[in-house]
């Protein structure tokens, strides 16, 4: 997490805003991880063991795939900055769809953990309820990450229909993404505080 946040912070292009997305994702994956373990075995959540079981064999395979795509979004980025110094239209259309599918792969894996999070809210351990709000709001910042390094890279586009069915593709799971994070966020910090 130091090299990271250190190289993250250099003037080295790489990691970026991508590699962050996909480190939030992670993040986001890991503590619906958490609560999956804290929950499972547990007597008080019988009913759910199923499920659970279910979430931590997803959770096994979605969160080495978040890790890996921050060095896949900073090696899709090495081809796009040389084809910029190479003026070739070609090389860069080329270019530019690599670098959208990175964050493309990120937010459909992003996507398929909301509903783990919506499960979690109602299934997950209650001692670590908040965990699962900050998964979702974890979550929400990664897919609106993921989409910004989507536009950037569509947005340089020739091909113009290409760019619009990405953007369209993405616009869609973002907005259903935030709907639901919002929801569990919001339901979880109206059962979390006190009224004084």
């Amino acid at each position: 997490m130091t090299d990271f946040i250190t190289k993250l912070s250099s003037k080295d292009p790489t990691p970026g805003g991508g590699g962050a997305s996909a480190l939030i994702g992670a993040v986001s994956a890991a503590l619906c991880s958490m609560v999956a373990n804290l929950t499972t075995g547990k007597k008080k959540y019988a009913e759910y063991q199923a499920d659970i079981d279910e979430i931590l064999s997803r959770l096994s395979n979605s969160i080495p795939t978040l890790l890996e795509l921050i060095d896949k979004d900073a090696e899709v980025f090495e081809p796009l900055s040389a084809a910029y110094s190479a003026k070739d239209d070609e090389l860069l259309e080329k270019a530019l769809v690599t670098a959208c599918s990175v964050p493309m792969e990120l937010l459909k894996e992003l996507a398929n953990l909301v509903d783990i999070i919506e499960q979690l809210a109602v299934k997950g351990s209650k001692l670590a309820v908040s965990d699962v709000g900050v998964a979702a709001s974890a979550c929400r910042c990664a897919m609106e990450s993921a989409v910004m390094n989507i536009y950037i890279n569509t947005k340089m586009m020739k091909n113009v229909d290409y760019a619009k069915q990405v953007n369209a593709e993405a616009k869609q799971m973002l907005n259903d993404g935030i709907t639901r994070c919002n929801a569990v966020y919001k339901q979880i910090t109206e059962d979390l505080k006190c009224n004084f």
